[in-house]
């Protein structure tokens, strides 16, 4: 499981967004699907002969699969140490949280990024893991600066336009 942390073992870095994000999700999954598929099972063991019940199998899968969502996000919440990036003294530099602007100097196109956790990324939302290629490539940088990441298709330079801590 990608960013998946034991509370043993240390904690999540996550934005307080990302954590709501989190959060949301637990209460969707307890207080609306839960009880959806346990009604369910109850209306297929309802009508008998479970061995044969297709219906039965897939809503037992569901449960199964709504239980390791909801244990898995209990362990990242109670992990989960909120960074804000105006308290980390980035001093300009790109860190977790901060919101990035590059350009791609070969095509001209222009992107902005929040550097974010495992759990958070998003492409379109523009929000990316502080472990991908790229955000790798920037944490520590500053704006004006430039790095080299490896892509599929190659290289790709990129520069930094200006590093915002929202």
């Amino acid at each position: 499981m990608s960013g998946m942390t034991d509370s043993r073992l240390g904690t999540i870095a996550m934005t307080a967004r990302g954590k709501e994000r989190l959060g949301a999700e637990l209460r969707r999954l307890t207080d609306i699907e839960r009880p959806q598929v346990l009604k369910a099972l109850a209306e297929a063991q309802a009508r008998g002969e479970l061995m044969e019940n297709v219906e039965y199998a897939a809503a037992r899968e569901r449960q199964a699969a709504i239980e390791a969502r909801i244990a898995e996000l209990e362990i990242k919440l109670a992990s989960a140490q909120i960074i804000d990036p105006r308290q980390l003294g980035g001093e300009g530099r790109c860190v977790f949280g901060a919101t990035v602007a590059v350009v791609e100097p070969a095509s001209g196109s222009e992107a902005t990024y929040q550097l974010v956790g495992d759990d958070e990324a998003d492409i379109k939302e523009g929000r990316i893991s502080v472990s991908s290629p790229l955000g790798r490539a920037l944490i520590g940088k500053q704006a004006g600066e430039e790095v080299d990441v490896q892509a599929p298709g190659g290289v790709k330079r990129y520069e930094i336009l200006e590093v915002r801590y929202e």
